[in-house]
């Protein structure tokens, strides 16, 4: 169901929160693609792009993909035309100076974001949620120290995301705990109230 004609969304949470298996519900239901920069660039890894090339140099010297490329790598695939009539972002932008680029990239367009789901959850919960999942997959380096400096890492590079987003008034806040319908249903009814506002 298409609630607007457009559906241009984001969403927020750290590690562990569910994110994807939420991600992959709301691009069905606005009937968007779901875009993660992370496949993008597994992907182009996959195929052996030039793109892919490049990144998995990066990766594979321990550096991070700099901003310039993947505003670039998102700009491109917002152009696509699965995206015209909306997406949901998941993972970018994630410095506000990624924000100011998707700025441009949809004032291009003539377009604007619509709204940006962050995910709430207790950091206590999701490291214990982690390290269970850890144990089953048999992930020994997922210890609890490496799992808690990632949430705060995530919390350093998303507290200024968050603070823009609210000022701007698209913030949608949901509590990410709890049972997977049940959080898929707070989202939905958040996201109708501020679609429909």
């Amino acid at each position: 169901m298409s609630v607007t004609a457009q559906t241009r969304l984001l969403i927020v949470g750290p590690p562990g929160a569910g994110k994807g298996t939420q991600a992959s519900r709301i691009a069905e239901r606005y009937g968007i693609p779901w875009i993660s920069t992370g496949d993008i660039f597994r992907a182009n890894i996959k195929a052996g792009t030039d793109l892919g090339k490049r990144v998995s140099q990066l990766i594979e010297a321990g550096q991070l993909v700099p901003d310039e490329l993947t505003n670039e790598i998102v700009a491109d695939r917002l152009k696509q035309e699965d995206a015209a009539n909306g997406f949901l972002l998941d993972g970018y932008p994630r410095t506000v100076d990624q924000v100011h680029a998707l700025d441009r990239a949809l004032e291009a367009d003539a377009r604007v974001l619509d709204a940006v789901v962050l995910l709430e959850v207790d950091t206590d919960e999701v490291v214990t949620r982690l390290l269970g999942r850890a144990e089953v997959e048999g992930r020994a380096d997922d210890t609890e120290e490496v799992i808690r400096h990632r949430q705060n890492v995530y919390q350093e590079q998303t507290t200024p995301l968050v603070e823009l987003y609210t000022t701007r008034d698209l913030l949608v806040t949901v509590d990410g705990l709890g049972d997977v319908e049940e959080v898929t249903s707070r989202i939905f009814t958040a996201l109708d109230t501020k679609l429909a506002g």
